[in-house]
């Protein structure tokens, strides 16, 4: 059912709001998507839609994030750049054909686990134990690496919430120094999400004029977030976002036992 022109505009606004904030958030801490799917929610889209549309107005502020530092990135001990590109590119395509093929209800009742895991992985990420690079006893082969990888890609074009933090652990443990795991990270998320993308934008499944409203608010969000980089406490900033996706978790899981 159509929405009233009024609340139409309401929503669309406050999906802009969420997105310049989800692009500031990206920028200085991560956890954007946080923001956008719960936003995009709102205007009346399912889950699955959401996420998909999500994905494509998110993409090209990740690609510019990926540019930017590419020239740190790297590939780890055993397998190339070129080969982690490849397995990305591979992983993320897998994983969006896996989220078309999910039927809508069924997606539905899996996003609490999935932004239940998200939010797990993120706080862990930020808050837990780093991996040091190549550290005794954990350190992952190139075929173990590459297999992680490969499932981490997956899961990125599926959902995609907290990858970053897992890269930087699998990229840690087979090597990388942190601000080398950093930039193959960003590059390699950009890459999974690639295909993910691609596939989305046939798939018939993208709102567009939402999408557009969050990815130019993505993008205003990570010119801002680029230029307060050195005057926000970064922690301060994953506290909230763990908040959110705290609460996230608890109104979808509240949603779904309805």
């Amino acid at each position: 059912m159509a929405l009233p022109h009024g609340e139409t505009a309401l929503r669309l606004g406050l999906l802009f709001v969420a997105a310049l904030w989800a692009g500031v958030q990206n920028q200085l801490a991560g956890g954007g998507s946080f923001l956008t799917l719960p936003a995009l929610m709102l205007t009346g889209m399912d889950a699955r839609a959401a996420n998909i549309t999500s994905t494509v107005a998110l993409f090209p502020g990740q690609v510019t994030g990926g540019w930017v530092g590419r020239k740190a990135a790297t590939g780890t001990e055993g397998l190339s750049l070129r080969a982690l590109v490849l397995i990305s590119l591979a992983g993320g395509a897998v994983g969006a054909v896996l989220l078309l093929a999910t039927p809508s209800s069924f997606f539905a009742h899996l996003v609490p686990w999935l932004v239940l895991f998200a939010t797990a992985a993120f706080a862990w990420g930020s808050f837990g134990k780093k991996p040091a690079a190549g550290e005794a006893g954990g350190h992952l082969g190139p075929w173990v690496g590459g297999a992680i990888q490969f499932l981490i890609a997956i899961y990125g074009g599926y959902f995609g919430g907290g990858i970053g933090f897992l890269m930087l652990a699998a990229l840690a443990l087979s090597g990388l120094a942190l601000r080398s795991a950093g930039a193959t990270k960003n590059v390699l998320a950009g890459v999974m999400n690639f295909t993910a993308v691609l596939i989305f934008l046939f798939s018939g499944q993208v709102r567009w004029l939402e999408a557009a409203v969050a990815c130019v608010a993505a993008v205003l969000g990570s010119v801002v977030g680029a230029r307060m980089l050195t005057r926000v406490n970064e922690t301060a900033l994953r506290v909230v976002v763990v908040i959110i996706g705290a609460a996230l978790t608890v109104g979808l899981f509240w949603q779904a036992g309805r």
